[in-house]
């Protein structure tokens, strides 16, 4: 990716609406080759929660070419796939990763949410540089209540507004700017709704439970039918995250308390060395699950949708911010220097290039999302395509170039 201020690139004043993790990507990405991005929230992160956070090759190479301080999230590199027998624990298969990073470039990184949440604020908020391009802005507690879209303006709750060159929404499965842009989205109710939770690496060594943190892998109970248990290590292996579906949540939301022993008698039939780590979890949530279907399209005028705004998807391929990572990947290569002919005069033909680059792809992910709800073997790992035509694999995902993928579609004249 070319140096931020060695290019003649027209530079840009882009606002961020959002600043999860896939509003903070894209105003590094776009940061880097050279724009003015701030970045507006509608909270002051006083609230910041999450768990933990698989990040593929397809989207941790991004996080090395933009230069992202990866120590500092404190990463687990995973290296196994483990699925276990759900009422006796017993290892029925495994997936190695030994040889992830050199068949696919990066490593396969386990982050906490809010370990990369703080770095990439810090990323966005560092000094301008030579490398770094522009210093980034991020403006708290102002919440995007109307966005027109031709002239790029927007309206906060606040009374204030702005205006700006290109607008990123960035903000999330239950964007306000997504229906402003006219999109309706088709969505119904899947038949799972989760828990997560966190226990520390200390405790779990305490009951005698070490190799849940000392695996360095995504451990699987289930997954063939709505009951699933995903487990796997973050924060240095400093604690274990766990993630499970169940069918049996009326409430609509994603940060609803649940108590261990609700936890535990979710699942009576269940390996007991789980149920004993479910008894001494610590702040456990409950969320519904929704499958969205694909939108028509994803962008309007001087306005883009990104991340869970313009495609969520369900939890079961460990994708979702990876997608968004791809998508602040095609950001920063299009509004780039070699693609500037191109969006130089309008930006809405750059975004139209970057729907055009990401729709497809995003749209079979969260397709293969829905699928693997249900259905372990539509995990990639464990996928292959010789298992039935069309299956998504590890191969497709994380041995993609999205680089590449722009420049073929920018010679067949698409942009």
């Amino acid at each position: 990716m070319p140096s931020a201020t060695a290019s003649n690139i027209k530079s840009l004043n882009v606002a961020i609406i959002g600043s999860g993790l896939g509003g903070l990507s894209a105003a590094v990405a776009l940061r880097r080759q050279g724009h003015q991005v701030t970045v507006y929230e509608r909270y002051d992160f006083a609230n910041e929660v999450g768990a933990s956070l698989s990040v593929a090759s397809n989207g941790s190479r991004f996080l090395e070419q933009w230069k992202v301080d990866i120590p500092a999230v404190k990463p687990v590199i995973l290296q196994r796939l483990i699925m276990h027998d759900w009422a006796t624990g017993e290892v029925k298969g495994e997936y190695p990763l030994g040889d992830y990073k050199a068949k696919f470039g990066t490593e396969y990184f386990n982050f906490h949410r809010i370990d990369m949440h703080n770095v990439l604020l810090d990323t966005v908020r560092a000094k301008s540089s030579d490398e770094f391009g522009p210093q980034g802005k991020v403006v708290v507690n102002h919440k995007a209540i109307e966005v027109v879209l031709e002239k790029g303006f927007i309206r906060f709750e606040n009374g204030e507004t702005t205006t700006a060159d290109l607008i990123i929404a960035a903000d999330g499965i239950r964007s306000l700017t997504r229906e402003n842009i006219g999109i309706k989205p088709q969505v119904e109710g899947s038949t799972s709704c989760c828990y997560r939770c966190i226990i520390p690496s200390s405790k779990l060594h305490e009951l005698g439970l070490s190799e849940f943190v000392t695996n360095n892998g995504i451990e699987f109970w289930g997954g063939f039918g709505i009951n699933k248990i995903v487990m796997s290590p973050c924060h240095d292996v400093d604690r274990a995250n766990i993630r499970t579906a169940h069918n049996g949540l009326n409430k609509d939301g994603w940060n609803i308390s649940a108590t261990p022993q609700e936890l535990a008698d979710t699942y009576p039939d269940l390996d007991p060395r789980v149920v004993k780590l479910f008894l001494n979890a610590n702040d456990i949530k409950m969320w519904r699950l929704y499958i969205h279907q694909p939108y028509p399209y994803w962008t309007k005028g001087k306005v883009a949708l990104l991340g869970d705004a313009a495609h969520p998807m369900l939890p079961d391929q460990s994708q979702g911010y990876c997608m968004a990572l791809e998508d602040a990947g095609a950001l920063g290569y299009i509004f780039s220097e070699e693609f500037q002919e191109i969006w130089r005069d309008d930006v809405s033909k750059g975004l139209k290039l970057y729907e055009r680059v990401r729709k497809d792809r995003a749209s079979r992910v969260q397709a293969a999302s829905a699928r693997a709800r249900t259905d372990l073997s539509e995990r990639i790992g464990w996928s292959s395509s010789s298992d039935k035509p069309g299956k998504l694999t590890i191969e497709e995902v994380c041995g993609y170039n999205l680089l590449d993928h722009i420049r073929e579609l920018v010679k067949e004249g698409v942009a």
